[in-house]
């Protein structure tokens, strides 16, 4: 059985980690600086090089958070230093994207009314646009569930569909396509 909350979380030379009486961990680094409210049943060490994490027995529930909490950790670690990046496509005949100057998302999808979406705080939206291909939509931050949760909101706002392909998807996406109908004999 793997035991990943045993492994020390590193910290790269950028970053500072200041852990507070209540279990939360706030990591300062180039990109910005986030927090990890981390559970009660575990403690957290910190020195200059690395943080471990250490859990007061061997109960089940104690055994899964230590894993969770030290993923969640690293995530942020890696969010302040480099940052994480979701890319969708949009493909379909008219289906459009912009960024205007003060960050506002501009989505043509096929319906009467343009959708404009506001990023929330910490999230920055990019596009690119290239002749002959799809546009692309970058959602860019440092908080990876934040990152994550932005692009699937863009994705329901028209997921792609099975017969011709059309909607917004991760860019690497596959979608199982059907065949559709079939004339009359």
């Amino acid at each position: 059985m793997a035991r990943m909350g045993n492994t020390p979380v590193p910290i790269a030379d950028e970053v500072t980690v200041d852990v507070t009486s209540d279990n939360t961990v706030t990591v300062n680094g180039p990109k910005g600086e986030l927090d990890l409210q981390v559970d009660d049943d575990l403690t957290v060490e910190a020195d200059d090089e690395q943080v471990v994490l250490h859990r007061a027995s061997e109960a089940q529930r104690e055994r899964e958070r230590h894993g969770l909490y030290r993923s969640l950790l690293t995530n942020v670690m890696v969010g302040v230093t480099e940052g994480y990046t979701k890319e969708l496509e949009i493909r379909g005949i008219g289906y459009r994207a912009s960024v205007d100057s003060d960050g506002v998302l501009e989505l043509a999808l096929g319906f009467s009314h343009p959708i404009f979406f506001v990023p929330p705080e910490g999230i920055e939206f990019s596009t690119r646009t290239e002749r002959g291909n799809n546009p692309v939509v970058v959602v860019d931050g440092i908080d990876k569930q934040l990152v994550g949760q932005v692009a699937a909101k863009i994705r329901s706002l028209r997921p792609p569909e099975p017969y011709k392909g059309k909607g917004v998807r991760y860019v690497g996406e596959h979608v199982e396509r059907k065949a559709g109908k079939t004339a009359a004999r």
